[in-house]
């Protein structure tokens, strides 16, 4: 026979979200809120997304057209949107999930990786490219020519924009970075919290 929990009144003066989590556990449900693998697994969606969402927007709302490193950044972005979300296919504390949102984790970093590079290009630190990188296509010279005349010249190797003094590659490898360890915790501490 099951035991009846009488459910308290809530505390004056209490916020709403404790009254909500005060409820919850006077009718034995757990406590409201998002728990470690979930907000893990949150990050890993939303980061990609927001970072990905950025440099489109910059390059059709912007005008800043990406280099051939810029769309390199791209890829791990999307292979990591994508594995997160497979990871809501499942609850948050089981093992594919945990798996998928630690490969979308790994993900992110790559993209983090291949931002830290090109900044170091930017900056110099770090050997560029020295060919010049196109996806340009024609079935002649003369339209070739055309295409290649109105496509503008990205460098690798020069900064297009930059806030306090670090550019959107830079940004990229921070946000990336510190995203990926934060999903790496959060998954992880909330895989020995259970």
């Amino acid at each position: 026979m099951r035991s009846r929990r009488r459910a308290a009144s809530p505390s004056r003066g209490a916020s709403p979200a404790q009254m909500m989590a005060e409820a919850s556990i006077a009718r034995g449900g757990p406590p409201v809120g998002l728990g470690r693998a979930e907000l893990g697994r949150l990050i890993a969606l939303l980061l990609p997304l927001a970072l990905l969402g950025g440099a489109l927007g910059s390059q059709y709302l912007g005008g800043l057209y990406p280099c051939e490193m810029c769309w390199w950044q791209r890829y791990p972005h999307a292979a990591a949107i994508l594995l997160a979300a497979f990871a809501f296919t499942a609850t948050a504390g089981s093992s594919r999930a945990r798996t998928l949102t630690l490969l979308a984790a790994l993900a992110i970093a790559i993209s983090g990786a291949i931002g830290f590079y090109h900044a170091g290009v930017e900056l110099g630190v770090f050997q560029g490219f020295t060919t010049c990188a196109t996806t340009a296509k024609a079935a002649s010279t003369d339209e070739l020519l055309k295409q290649l005349m109105k496509v503008p010249l990205v460098r690798c190797d020069q900064v297009q924009w930059s806030f306090l003094g670090i550019s959107l590659a830079g940004w990229n490898a921070i946000l990336s970075f510190t995203g990926a360890a934060a999903i790496l915790w959060l998954t992880l501490s909330g895989r020995r919290a259970r």
